[in-house]
Parts: C-alpha cells; structure tokens; sequence
C-alpha cells in the first residue's frame, strides 16, 4: 500500500475510534449522569480500552467538553426566513425549532453547571467558537430585525421578544427533562407562545 493511502486509512480510522468514543461518552451522560460517567464506563460502552481513550483525549475533562460541543444537537434557526411566509408562521417554526433544540440539548447542557471546572472549560471551547447560550435568542432577534427592515412587523423590541420566546422553549425543556417526558405538541405549543406576541 502506497504510504499516502496508508496515512489516510490510519487517519479515517482514528477519527471513526474518536467517533465512537464520543458517541460513546454522549450515551453514558446522557443515560447515567455526569458523575457516573467514568471513563471505565465510558471504554465499556465504545467497546475499547480506557487506555485508548487517553490516546484520544488528555482527561476526562476534554472528553466531557468535546461531548458537550461536538454531540450537542445543532438549531437550525433558518437565516433565510425573512420575508417569506408571514411572521407569525416564520416564528412558530423558530419557536418549535427552539423547543426540539432546548428538550434534546437540555439533560447535557445541565450536566456541565455541577462541574465548575467542566463549566470553565466548556465556556472557553464556546469563546474560541465565537459560540454561546446566547446564540438562540440572537438569531430569533436577528430575524425579527430583517423583518422590521423590511416593514414586515411594527417597532417592537426584538431582543426582549427573542428572550422571552428562547426563555419558554428553555423553561419547557426543563420541565420536559424534570417529569422524564417529552414535550407534548411542540407545533401547537409554538402557535400558543407567539400568540401571545403581538408581532404585527
């Protein structure tokens, strides 16, 4: 085997053994908790070693942030809404986006607060990503500010607007992930929220 070809094999498949160790530790966190989430668990779930985690990761600490950053659902927030369908319509679809991204993300997101040395460093990964909690409510206020540009909704306060619709999907998911449930009618919930708005 010509050694390119060797060199691209050895590194498919130490990304997909770093795949599987972090799929792995989602699994764990999210079935058993931060604080039994060791790594001997963690190499039992991947089907390897607890020496082959640290080939991949330092500590425990870099495999939970990479989990944190890496395995967490994605919002798509739809950057091209504006001036399609009607508002009101563009934001129950951001509102139920929000309620799937905030009950998905949510039994992870609550793992890092009870590591203050887990929260430090996650903070830091999302700094060098420019990324953050405050993402959602920017890109809901971000949208409804194309909107207003466009004459589409009256001079409202977006960014308190994007607050209150981003704090109901967060305080559902928490109340989803407190009663072991899962958000009942996420669509019809989103309707009720922006409702109770008035966006025009």
């Amino acid at each position: 085997m010509p050694l390119n070809e060797r060199s691209s094999t050895t590194a498919a498949a130490s990304g997909s053994t770093r795949d599987r160790i972090l799929d792995a530790a989602a699994t764990v966190m999210r079935r058993d908790g931060l604080v039994r989430a060791t790594t001997k668990v963690i190499a039992r779930e991947a089907e390897c070693s607890e020496a082959l985690l640290y080939k991949y990761f330092p500590d425990k600490l870099d495999i939970f942030v990479s989990v944190l950053t890496e395995r967490s659902p994605r919002l798509d927030v739809g950057v091209d809404l504006d001036g399609t369908a009607t508002v009101r319509e563009n934001v129950v679809v951001l509102v139920e986006g929000l309620l799937g991204f905030y009950a998905a993300n949510f039994p992870l997101a609550a793992s890092i607060f009870g590591s203050p040395e887990l929260l430090a460093a996650h903070r830091d990964a999302m700094r060098q990503r420019q990324a953050g909690p405050q993402g959602p409510s920017s890109a809901i206020a971000h949208y409804l500010e194309a909107e207003a540009t466009r004459g589409r909704i009256n001079d409202v306060d977006t960014d308190a607007i994007a607050r209150l619709l981003t704090g109901a999907a967060l305080h559902e998911a928490f109340l989803a992930t407190y009663q072991g449930d899962s958000i009942a009618d996420p669509h019809a919930l989103a309707q009720r929220l922006v409702d109770s708005l008035t966006l025009d």
